[in-house]
């Protein structure tokens, strides 16, 4: 059977390999809060756990107990942070200060002034627990639909070690002096063991958590136009797919805009590519202003951005040209000394039973709505009016 203080030993090199990673991964990704809290956390509880294993060989004092114990409860306070900031939520000391010093009064209480260690297991496990308890909805609730595989692995452990730390403060309760961290039997060394892979089991999950944010993050910047901040065509494309193949199932028509920058070469050949790109950043900024929640602007590249108007008719979409045409226009109003007046030209289509799910039909529609506009004139808008069939034609003549 391993000894005591072997056992406390694995618990000290097991949290400060896991500070050591954490602190890798705040280092790597300064963004990332969390790591900043978890990288703390795995570093008080080592220092913890070394003086939980002074303890084991100092017998005649109970100081090293007392900052166990009280070292102990602030990682986990720590941990809890961690959670908090890693789903954005206010991550306050306040918590996390006022149970660290609540439990460091409570310990030192039944220490010093009244020696019980039943009632310090049970300050010990109040303290504990209750960080781990108050974030456990956070790591099992979905996040955009799904639950984290980590969240849910982190959940499931934590609802572990609250349960082990309640066993234990009922079996102190029930039979004081048989439930101790450092009293060396077969029981305690299973329950240390326990442990040591219970807090290896719940960083891990932590770290799942920030490999699955991480990577949603990098989806997402993959989908974005690195200029505009908009999205890019591979996002219109995705989207594009998705209305055409819901619109296939239900009937339920969109429409699509289709826009292109007037004389956007003269301006770059005269102002330069800086004044181009802040001309695009400009045209974004004004356009967004026009649409409505739901509404999705990309810009497929160069000076040509689309629209895409989910559950929208031909006439719905050409009334959101007219507003960002009327936006472009006042803004060119204003324009005085070296600004740069943006003009436009829209193409406006809507999804037909004879687009089906192919969503580059219905981008060939709003290009023809295009190319009528910048034909008429420019700095107008267009919409794409489907031939009739040929039967049908025929037919109306007749009666003509």
């Amino acid at each position: 059977m391993l000894s005591v203080p072997t056992l406390w030993t694995v618990f000290i090199i097991n949290f400060l390999a896991l500070g050591l990673i954490w602190a890798y991964v705040a280092r790597s990704y300064p963004a990332f809060g969390a790591a900043r809290f978890w990288t703390a956390s795995a570093l008080v509880a080592s220092a913890g756990a070394s003086c939980a294993m002074l303890r084991v060989m100092l017998t005649d004092s109970l100081l090293p107990l007392l900052a166990a114990g009280t070292l102990m409860v602030f990682a986990a306070g720590l941990a809890a942070m961690g959670i908090e900031r890693f789903y954005d939520k206010p991550a306050t000391w306040r918590a996390t200060l006022l149970t660290t010093a609540l439990a460091f009064a409570g310990l030192g209480t039944f220490i010093f002034a009244y020696d019980s260690m039943p009632m310090r297991i049970l300050v010990y496990t109040i303290a504990q627990v209750t960080p781990f308890a108050l974030t456990l909805k956070l790591l099992l609730s979905s996040e955009n639909g799904r639950v984290s595989p980590g969240a849910r692995l982190a959940g499931i452990v934590a609802s572990v070690l609250i349960g082990i730390y309640a066993l234990r403060a009922v079996g102190a309760l029930l039979q004081p002096g048989e439930f101790s961290f450092v009293r060396f039997s077969a029981g305690q060394s299973l329950v240390i063991l326990l442990m040591v892979f219970l807090s290896m089991a719940l960083n891990f999950g932590f770290l799942l958590m920030a490999i699955d944010r991480l990577r949603n993050e990098v989806a997402d910047l993959a989908l974005l136009d690195d200029l505009t901040g908009v999205g890019n065509r591979r996002h219109l494309l995705q989207r594009l797919t998705e209305e055409c193949a819901r619109s296939d199932r239900n009937g339920e028509a969109f429409a699509l805009l289709v826009i292109d920058l007037d004389g956007f070469k003269g301006i770059n050949d005269t102002h330069g590519h800086a004044a181009g790109d802040a001309c695009l950043q400009h045209f974004t900024l004004m356009a967004q202003t026009r649409l409505r929640p739901g509404d999705m602007l990309a810009r497929t590249g160069g000076d040509e951005f689309c629209i895409v108007l989910p559950s929208s008719s031909l006439r719905e979409g050409a009334m959101i040209a007219r507003r960002v045409l009327e936006v472009c226009r006042a803004d060119a109003e204003q324009c005085t000394g070296r600004d740069i007046p943006i003009a436009v030209s829209i193409g406006v289509a809507q999804w037909t039973r004879e687009i089906g799910p192919h969503p580059d039909r219905l981008v060939a529609a709003a290009d023809h709505a295009l190319y009528d506009a910048k034909k008429g004139g420019k700095n107008g808008y267009a919409t794409y009016e489907p031939k009739l069939p040929k039967t049908v034609e025929a037919s109306l003549r007749k009666r003509a």
